[in-house]
């Protein structure tokens, strides 16, 4: 069965899954989803049966309805067997009384891992059937961009450009895309933040002048990020898997519910989870859990998403994010599927900064999601106080997550942890009280009081040269992809 992809502005509008994973973003600028994922049904004592990469295929395969199965497990197998430093890939982990699913024992120490290293094998697949190259453009806050470059890396037929903001993510973060490594790969810091690379990145996807010349080479232009469908699928897995393990651990019985608290600012994440609710994991609630830039918050309490508003650099950047792309694809499901009504507030977000949903789909919304915020400070309180009681240090988006879930009554609650401490220490052991000359110190004092060893990746960085200095302005970023096409010939 080929399940069609539509675009959530305009059901018409309609491609395969590998053209969907290839396209990265539908050609009205809208974003591809599956209108009948809510009609498959996940049969769990399955999930519970099996393992992580067998839960990969089944899963995926009645989602990407073109792929075969047989491409799907080579898919699987190439991305997860042997880059993972935890043979669970997202083992879950009691700290007091709320579950940690840690998602950062990847080859880059960060939840985009787990999508990462399965979409270059789902596009490359894709590509065979069409005998292009593509092109990658993708906008980050941090962590996709290395995941990405480190997925992507000298992969045949495909270049990769990663945009980040300058001065506006860690330095573990700058290292890791600096020094990145790979024939195919450029990194580009600009001049303003994540939403401005994000926007131009959006842009350059519906530059008529841009996709003719990169036609005429053969050449699609698509992307890493979670607007991509490819990106989106693989994180379904952990969730079941992380209710897998409850059952297993006896923390919950088949059937149960359970609710998750997720650190997210583009919303990708957490609604990766919406869709393993759609298919059938039982789902008490779903904490949207934001930093300062508490746009998310905002709305799931009042309706209306107003990115008017100041720009906070914070403590947890990949979450310093005022354009949460992927809530469109909530609003189309949570619509019931109404295109035309997506395509005006997307329309209204982009001419007047801000849009208003109705009371209805406001009232659906919040019947499964509900939304906080967490300063800095408390940030750095909940660090502290959780190494204090439980002797486990979390990074600091993951830190948001936990003190969101501890805010609320239910349980059983899954925190998703979506990077390792080591790739904040600084910031880290600020919030534990002990001071650090750069970097590299904080890693090896933060080694001292952490539970996981330094993730070898990350130790590597110290020696390895400087391979990535541009800063371009956003008005830059359309002649440095022309260059890349021209590079890929």
């Amino acid at each position: 069965m080929e399940n069609q992809y539509v675009s959530t502005r305009d059901p018409k509008c309609a491609v395969s899954a590998k053209q969907a994973i290839l396209k990265g973003i539908a050609p009205d600028g809208g974003l591809f989803v599956w209108p009948d994922v809510d009609k498959v049904r996940v049969d769990l004592e399955k999930i519970v049966d099996n393992g992580y990469l067998d839960n990969a295929v089944y899963i995926l395969n009645a989602l990407l309805g073109d792929y075969s199965e047989a491409e799907l497990r080579a898919c699987v197998d190439n991305a997860y067997k042997n880059s993972f430093a935890s043979p669970a890939i997202t083992p879950l982990r009691a700290v007091g009384d709320i579950h940690v699913l840690e998602l950062f024992h990847g080859p880059t120490s960060a939840f985009k891992d787990v999508a990462l290293t399965l979409l270059p094998q789902l596009m490359s697949t894709a590509l065979k059937t069409t005998g292009q190259k593509a092109m990658i453009m993708t906008a980050t806050s941090g962590d996709t961009g290395k995941a990405a470059m480190a997925g992507f890396q000298d992969v045949d037929n495909i270049a990769i450009e990663v945009f980040y903001p300058h001065n506006k993510v860690s330095a573990m973060q700058y290292r890791q895309m600096a020094t990145q490594e790979g024939n195919n790969v450029k990194v580009f810091a600009i001049e303003g933040n994540f939403d401005d690379a994000q926007t131009k990145v959006k842009e350059l996807f519906m530059d008529e002048e841009l996709n003719a010349e990169a036609a005429r080479q053969g050449v699609m232009l698509t992307s890493a990020n979670s607007i991509n469908v490819g990106r989106l699928v693989p994180q379904i897995v952990y969730y079941f898997e992380a209710y897998k393990d409850l059952v297993r651990e006896g923390v919950v019985a088949l059937g149960d519910k359970v609710s998750f608290s997720v650190p997210t600012g583009n919303f990708g994440d957490v609604l990766a989870g919406y869709y393993a609710s759609m298919m059938g994991l039982p789902v008490e609630k779903f904490y949207v859990a934001s930093n300062s830039n508490k746009v998310l918050t905002d709305f799931l309490k009042t309706g209306v998403y107003d990115k008017n508003r100041a720009f906070v650099q914070t403590i947890s950047p990949s979450m310093d994010i005022l354009v949460s792309s992927n809530l469109e694809r909530l609003l189309y499901y949570m619509t019931g599927k109404d295109s035309a009504k997506v395509a005006r507030w997307m329309d209204e977000l982009k001419t007047q900064g801000r849009y208003t949903v109705d009371d209805a789909t406001l009232a659906r919304i919040r019947s499964l999601f509900d939304g906080d915020f967490v300063t800095d400070e408390q940030t750095k309180e909940t660090i502290q106080s959780v190494y204090e009681t439980t002797g486990i240090v979390l990074d600091p988006h993951t830190a948001i997550g936990y003190r969101v879930a501890r805010s609320h009554p239910e349980r059983p609650v899954v925190a998703l942890a979506t990077a390792s401490p080591y790739k904040f220490s600084m910031d880290v052991l600020d919030a534990l009280g002990t001071a650090s000359v750069d970097e590299w110190d904080a890693l090896r004092k933060l080694e001292t009081v952490c539970q996981d060893a330094i993730p070898a990746p990350l130790a590597a960085l110290e020696t390895k040269p400087i391979r990535h200095r541009d800063v371009i302005e956003v008005g830059q970023m359309k002649e440095v992809v022309r260059q890349g096409l021209e590079a890929l010939l």
